[in-house]
């Protein structure tokens, strides 16, 4: 007999987990993403399972990709699985690993740019699709899944232009899932809303001069009292946020200084400077009262100090996490047979849900990462295998009780 070997046999990848690193190998990172690699990835995937697969242009070089699994009735409104393709940037320098090499460590960690935001939901949402086809299953909605670009930069040249066009009109949506965050303890998050982002640009107009003398009203003078308005307000969120025990960071308002400009050269007292702000609001704020503490802020710092907004969103619409909708109960249901705790809140950043809701569709953001660090934008992102896997399950369970609600 021969002799038996001593080495231990690998357990071979799941199918699954390999699709899910070779997606995680295409650099869609800004500012250049390879948004054409992975049209052609998820072209074969949808060409894999049998599903349509179509794309559409919303701005040049911009393609939104939608994989469509027609349900029993299309005349009924449709259930959309959305996520985004784009990564954000990384300093590779600080990662363990090549951030674009998705290696997988002995205990099932996979690391690379995206493993969390959110290219492991894509992915889970074609395999649970995959899995429910080759079952057999037949559901009574039509379920879509899109792909879209430039979430990580705004979702301007992306989602809101995809809720303009005429193709997803016709997609007649009527419940959306999008991304969510991971959970470092056992239980779930689920987000039925966002605060408002606001980016907002103060200029300080002041007078020039020699760097060697006492200049009145200086722009940088001005500055500095603006800076330190909103970042006084910024204090008083953060202690609001700390000493409640039961307070999110989605339900109290962040200011964090982003931006600063001004100068010509040393010696150089300048006319004008400039300050960004990102600002996420709280959906219990009044916004209108809100701005107009902007403007006071910038009133008290002297004369000629403007603002203006880069990005301003003014929608504070929330998906409804009663039992008597049927969208949430049939979620929740199909969550709570698997004995999943789910912890409600409000996203403390922004999605392409935000689109979404504001045009009028129910939306619940939702990545199924519990027991993981929250990881995304940050060095040395990773999910582990068992825990990706565990979320394909998870959508075998959602995505028919979404799919099948009456």
């Amino acid at each position: 007999m021969p002799e038996e070997s001593t080495n231990k046999r690998v357990k071979a990848e799941d199918k699954a987990v390999t699709n899910f690193r070779e997606y995680l190998r295409i650099k869609t990172v800004h500012p250049e993403p390879d948004y054409d690699g992975a049209i052609a990835f998820l072209q074969r995937q949808a060409d894999e399972i049998g599903l349509s697969f179509s794309t559409v242009e919303v701005h040049p070089g911009k393609k939104v990709v939608i994989i469509t699994w027609e349900g029993e009735d299309p005349t009924l409104p449709t259930i959309l699985l959305n996520s985004h393709t784009d990564v954000v940037p990384v300093y590779p320098e600080e990662w363990k690993v090549d951030p674009f090499s998705a290696d997988k460590m002995e205990n099932g960690d996979i690391y690379a740019r995206g493993t969390q935001d959110m290219k492991s939901v894509g992915i889970q949402y074609l395999e649970a699709v995959r899995k429910l086809k080759k079952a057999g299953q037949k559901f009574r909605r039509t379920i879509h899944l899109t792909f879209v670009p430039d979430e990580e930069t705004g979702g301007i040249l992306g989602m809101k232009l995809f809720l303009k066009r005429e193709e997803f009109k016709k997609m007649n949506i009527g419940f959306a899932l999008d991304e969510g965050l991971a959970n470092p303890k056992d239980a779930f998050t689920v987000f039925y809303g966002e605060r408002n982002p606001w980016w907002v640009l103060v200029k300080c107009h002041g007078n020039p001069g020699h760097g060697s003398r006492f200049i009145e009203n200086t722009a940088a003078e001005k500055l500095r009292r603006v800076i330190n308005k909103f970042l006084d307000f910024r204090g008083m969120e953060e202690k609001k946020l700390k000493s409640s025990g039961c307070l999110t960071l989605g339900e109290v308002t962040t200011i964090n200084l982003t931006m600063l400009e001004g100068g010509v050269q040393f010696n150089v007292v300048p006319n004008e400077m400039k300050v960004g702000f990102d600002i996420r609001i709280a959906p219990t704020v009044d916004l209108v009262e809100f701005e107009e503490k902007i403007k006071t802020w910038c009133e008290e710092a002297g004369e000629d100090v403007t603002y203006s907004f880069i990005q301003k969103c003014d929608d504070q619409t929330l998906t409804s996490t009663d039992k008597s909708d049927p969208w949430w109960n049939a979620f929740s249901t199909a969550c709570e047979s698997l004995g999943m705790v789910l912890e409600k809140e409000i996203f403390p950043a922004g999605t392409d849900s935000r689109f979404l809701r504001e045009a009028g569709y129910p939306a619940l953001g939702f990545s199924p990462m519990n027991n993981t660090p929250i990881l995304l934008h940050d060095h040395n992102e990773f999910l582990n295998e068992d825990v990706f896997l565990k979320g394909i399950d998870i959508y075998c369970q959602i995505i028919p009780a979404l799919a099948n609600v009456k």
